[in-house]
């Protein structure tokens, strides 16, 4: 499974899950592939022609923005999104959420059509849909 973890995350917490899935997955950070500062609309259909992406975001605004809701809907990723609980939550606290979640993580990526949005939960062990 390729992961990206989104500029509204810590590049540290993609590293972490990084190190702790090498030989099973690929964990990048945004600005490792783009550099600082890239737009959803640039990196959304950049990851989409590479193929089966799976982005852990905190960005609220592709959500939100109809230019990158649509984006993301019409591309070939599945999203992870934390729920504004959790974005607001201690690195140590998201980390400790994405990894309890992360065998379900991976069941919805492998079931998932492209363009699906999940929510990840504070404290539930149910992941939403968006």
């Amino acid at each position: 499974m390729k992961v990206v973890v989104d500029e509204n995350l810590a590049p540290r917490l993609a590293r972490a899950l990084n190190e702790l899935f090498k030989g099973t997955h690929e964990v990048v950070h945004i600005r490792d592939l783009f550099g600082p500062a890239v737009t959803d609309l640039e990196w959304i259909p950049e990851l989409s022609r590479q193929g089966h992406w799976i982005v852990i975001s905190g960005d609220r605004g592709i959500r939100k923005k109809k230019a990158e809701y649509n984006a993301f809907r019409a591309s070939r990723l599945i999203g992870f999104f934390l729920s504004a609980g959790l974005m607001k939550a201690p690195l140590v606290k998201q980390a400790e959420r994405i990894l309890a979640l992360w065998e379900s993580i991976e069941a919805f990526a492998e079931r998932s059509q492209s363009g699906s949005m999940f929510e990840l939960p504070m404290t539930s062990t149910r992941i939403g849909t968006l």
